[in-house]
């Protein structure tokens, strides 16, 4: 029999649900998946030392998130929703900073000294550049935001659909036209009647 770790061997259900509800509630407190790590490494920590790596801490909040109807959860989503409100603020105070060197004046110094062609600055491009790049970045941070928001809130989560395929032959399409045509030939065979006969 080999030496080692068995990889597959099974991890006790009560440890692991107990581990869980450490990271949900760590988590609630406001640490971060670094910082419980951290935590439950020390040796007088929740878990007497047993450290849970950030990213298992992750899979177990996900879990634990899953499995909880508690009022926890919205209390989680609460605090974890206004984190992701302050930082849509702070990105659009970026941005407005961001749009403000992008309105500069820029000129090219080197050594001190502004560099001109023809008595005239030369215009730097850079902070410009730069700025576009920021504006950029903020602009992927809102969109991590909000989808980061979106799952929060399930509003991604898949929508049942029942759809019904009727196939149409060139057949039904010819017997609908024949019932169309006999429709016709009945509605002026009744007004003929209705008129008397006089047709």
């Amino acid at each position: 029999m080999a030496g080692g770790p068995n990889p597959y061997k099974r991890k006790n259900p009560a440890e692991h649900a107990e581990k869980a509800a450490i990271v949900f509630q760590l988590k609630l407190d406001g640490h971060s998946f670094r910082a419980i790590e951290a935590i439950t490494a020390a040796p007088n920590g929740p878990t007497n030392g047993v450290r849970i790596p950030w990213t298992t801490a992750r899979d177990l909040l996900r879990e634990e998130l899953a499995r909880r109807v508690d009022p926890k959860i919205d209390a989680y989503r609460t605090l974890h929703l206004a984190r992701l409100e302050a930082e849509l603020v702070r990105l659009s105070e970026l941005e407005a900073r961001a749009k403000q060197v992008l309105d500069r004046h820029h000129i090219t110094v080197n050594n001190g000294r502004v560099i001109s062609i023809d008595g005239e600055p030369l215009q730097d491009d850079g902070p410009v550049l730069a700025a576009i790049d920021r504006l950029i970045k903020i602009e992927d941070a809102r969109r991590k935001n909000n989808e980061s928001q979106r799952k929060l809130l399930g509003l991604d989560a898949p929508t049942k659909v029942d759809a019904q395929v009727t196939e149409v032959t060139q057949q039904d399409i010819e017997l609908q036209e024949m019932l169309r045509e006999a429709k016709a030939k009945v509605q002026i065979e009744e007004q003929r009647i209705i008129d008397g006969g006089n047709s």
